[in-house]
C-alpha cells in the first residue's frame, strides 16, 4: 500500500495514513501478505491504496463488485467518509447500496443519462 505513498514522496505521512487504513479496513493482520495470496475481500487493500495519498478525487470502477457485503459495507463506509471532506469519489457500480449513499447519481440506461 505503501508503493504510490512513496512514489509521490509522502514518507512518514503517508506510511501513519496507510496504517490507519489498513485498520479501518479490518485487514492488519493481511497487510504483509503479497497481493496474489488475498482473497477477494482482502483485496480492499487495494481501495486503502487508492486513498493513501489522500487524492482530491478518486475514480472508482465497481469498488464492491467483487467483495461480500460486510467488505462492501466497509470500502463504501471509507468512501463516504473521504467524499464528506474536501475530495470527490466518483463511483460507476450496479450496486444499489452504493448508490443509496450517494450525494448524486447519474443513472445510464441503454447508453443514454436518464
Amino acid at each position: 500500500m505503501l508503493s504510490p505513498a512513496r512514489l509521490a514522496g509522502n514518507g512518514p505521512r503517508a506510511a501513519a495514513r496507510a496504517r490507519e487504513l489498513i485498520a479501518s479496513l479490518g485487514l492488519t493482520q493481511v497487510a504483509q501478505r503479497l497481493p496474489d495470496t488475498l482473497s477477494g475481500g482482502e483485496q480492499r487493500l487495494a481501495i486503502g491504496r487508492a486513498f493513501v495519498n489522500e487524492p482530491v478525487l478518486v475514480l472508482a470502477d465497481e469498488p464492491t463488485g467483487n467483495l461480500d457485503a460486510e467488505s462492501a459495507a466497509v470500502v463504501l463506509e471509507l468512501s463516504r467518509g473521504i467524499a464528506a471532506g474536501a475530495r470527490a469519489v466518483v463511483l460507476v457500480t450496479h450496486d444499489r447500496e452504493a448508490t443509496a449513499r450517494a450525494d448524486q447519481v447519474i443513472e445510464l440506461r441503454d447508453g443514454r443519462v436518464v
